[in-house]
């Protein structure tokens, strides 16, 4: 009865006032970004972009429309965060499909693209500059691959690319297929379920292997017993395979240097984001190894640091 006296409420309203019902309604929840969601909610209702929202504000809304919108303020209300509820998020300025089945790609995990593409120099230019002649193949790998949001990426930025993609989770890999198709880039990315980088060891997963020139990855970071710090949004709606890291969350660093350091080649390279508090952590594995050179850590724009970057000698 609530939920028919509510949409009650707002039944025949025009555009302007079912978006300020929408903010008041998130307001009155504590949802951050309020007035955002409200908009981006409204848009996926509609299905328009926010010039034509705007634009058209004392336009009528359809009952259709109206239901659904206010359907979708209930569950983002309730705590949905709202890329699952549009079912998109922007990333590198491309757009991913994302569901529950995987992380939803945030901005300061660009910094992973920009460093590595950094750390590439003029090998990620599909030509060589002094002689004309094509680049060298690359061949990298995205490890955690989530939504494929690195994996994409990188195949925008480097067309001589040849990237494998691994996830543990079948469900996550059957969303980055489909990012990777979206954007045509389904022919250069192999996506791999596997734990880490354990399907390289086997020649029936990665036939032909040779050494990798880069390998990414956002990795699970968080520890256990930090689950109550986050969000009611992360917490409660993203997949905890993809956030938990172990009891200190620093755990799989260590497995994925490991493999690293014996899947490189010499000169080749690893990008980590880093979680919280980690930097230091992290940075003394590389020291374990005398593998490593060019230990680097970049801070996102928050001053966090954000990513290390190393390469073997």
């Amino acid at each position: 009865m609530i939920k028919s006296a509510s949409t009650t409420r707002v039944a025949g309203c025009d555009i302007r006032a079912a978006l300020k019902e929408g903010i008041s309604r998130l307001r009155a929840a504590s949802v951050p970004s309020h007035t955002l969601a409200a908009e981006l909610l409204l848009m996926h209702a509609l299905g328009c972009d926010r010039t034509w929202l705007y634009t058209h504000s004392e336009a009528a809304l359809d009952p259709a429309a109206a239901e659904t919108y206010f359907s979708l303020i209930v569950r983002r209300a309730a705590g949905e965060p709202v890329q699952y509820l549009t079912g998109k998020q922007e990333f590198w300025g491309l757009e991913f499909e994302v569901t529950p089945a995987v992380l939803i790609p945030r901005p300061e995990t660009e910094h992973v693209i920009e460093v590595a593409l950094e750390r590439l120099g003029a090998r990620g230019i599909k030509i060589d500059l002094k002689t004309g002649a094509p680049s060298l193949p690359l061949r990298i790998a995205d490890v955690g691959t989530g939504s494929g949001c690195l994996a994409v990426a990188l195949a925008h930025e480097l067309p001589h690319a040849e990237i494998f993609a691994t996830d543990i989770s079948p469900a996550a890999l059957d969303v980055a297929r489909r990012n990777a198709a979206r954007h045509g880039f389904s022919a250069r990315i192999h996506f791999l379920q596997t734990n880490l980088l354990d399907a390289f060891s086997s020649s029936l997963l990665v036939p032909h292997p040779s050494p990798l020139d880069l390998i990414v990855s956002n990795p699970p970071y968080v520890a256990r017993n930090e689950a109550a710090t986050l969000q009611r949004e992360v917490r409660e709606h993203e997949p905890h395979a993809a956030l938990f890291g172990g009891p200190t969350g620093v755990e799989i660093y260590a497995r994925l240097i490991e493999q690293a350091s014996t899947l490189l080649r010499p000169g080749g390279t690893l990008v980590l984001e880093l979680g919280y508090n980690s930097a230091d952590k992290v940075r003394r594995m590389f020291h374990v190894q005398r593998k490593w050179a060019n230990v680097n850590i970049t801070n996102d724009l928050a001053g966090i640091p954000r990513v290390l970057a190393a390469s073997v000698v």
